[in-house]
């Protein structure tokens, strides 16, 4: 029986991560670990996400270790994030957005990068198989205000107002890759408050989402695909109903916030319990997922285009030299 210090092994979304792991053969590259002078003899086994990793005595009695998933790619999996074209975000320390992309590494010509999506296991075969990828924009943190709940009285009091901000307090990751841009207030007048300002700081999480979902949808469509009809939410600020309705206008398509929003924690647990024998299989698992609130877009078109035109003017201010 295994026990602790007597296994080394990962799963596929984590050593995906790792710019170690070949995402198209499904193993370490021998190029990468060469060319680095890393001996693969230090390196963990890979295996799928939902495997029997071993078992923990550190609580008393042994414990089974069924499931292993990188947070975002666990968070999909949470989300019923099993088939091409599902898409989540979400919203708390970053903005975390995941396409699935199906058994292809698609590879993104605005910003993106392909990785490895959770792997369920064949019986009989422990290497990681059914290949599983997604397209996800790395460098997504935000720098926000929270609460979310606290925040909320004082942005619903008023409209921007013309105020954009730009939260590049580390630069600006996917889709802009401006390393260099720094976080930026435009628009203010005379007449502009606080208030003024903390919506503009909570109108960026959406505007930065919206700039996501768009880059995805044309690696998507130019892929031969289709893009995304719904974007499924979770995280700490998806509680936030005024700002889900503003992502939602901006997208032109619903945003739908499930009835379990910790999905990072449910995705680790459904990886689990497909290993442990709890859930029969991906079918069982969709018909689990609920929707807890959906909210429809309400503005027209042209009025998100003219948004995100001046969430784009005050991106290329914030990148100005």
């Amino acid at each position: 029986q295994l026990t602790q210090g007597r296994v080394h092994a990962t799963d596929v979304s984590n050593a995906s991560r790792t710019m170690l792991f070949d995402i198209r053969r499904n193993s370490w590259s021998t190029e990468l670990l060469t060319a680095l002078q890393v001996p693969d003899t230090v390196l963990p086994q890979v295996v799928p996400a939902s495997c029997l990793f071993g078992d923990t005595t550190l609580f008393g009695a042994p414990i089974a270790i069924a499931g292993m998933a990188g947070d975002q790619q666990a968070a999909l999996f949470g989300q019923a994030g099993f088939a091409a074209g599902v898409t989540k975000n979400t919203y708390g320390t970053g903005c975390f957005m995941l396409m699935h992309t199906g058994a292809q590494m698609q590879t993104s010509s605005h910003g993106l990068i392909a990785t490895a999506a959770a792997q369920l296991a064949v019986p009989s075969q422990a290497a990681p198989n059914r290949p599983q990828a997604a397209l996800f924009p790395p460098g997504g943190g935000l720098g926000t205000p929270s609460p979310w709940g606290a925040q909320y009285a004082i942005e619903g009091s008023v409209f921007a107002g013309g105020v954009v901000f730009v939260p590049a307090f580390t630069g600006l990751g996917a889709p802009y890759w401006q390393a260099d841009s720094r976080g930026a207030i435009v628009g203010l007048s005379r007449g502009s408050t606080v208030a003024h300002v903390a919506r503009a700081a909570l109108e960026s999480i959406a505007f930065r989402s919206a700039a996501l979902l768009q880059a995805m949808a044309a690696d998507a469509q130019a892929a031969g695909g289709t893009a995304p009809t719904e974007l499924r939410v979770d995280g700490g600020a998806c509680v936030n109903d005024l700002l889900m309705q503003f992502q939602a206008d901006l997208l032109g398509v619903a945003v739908l916030r499930p009835a379990v929003s910790e999905t990072t924690a449910l995705g680790a647990a459904h990886l689990a319990g497909l290993a442990s024998g709890v859930y029969g299989g991906l079918e069982e698992l969709a018909s689990l997922w609920r929707v807890g609130r959906r909210l429809e877009p309400q503005r027209p078109r042209e009025w998100a285009a003219q948004r995100m035109a001046e969430w784009s003017r005050a991106v290329r201010q914030a990148t100005a030299p």
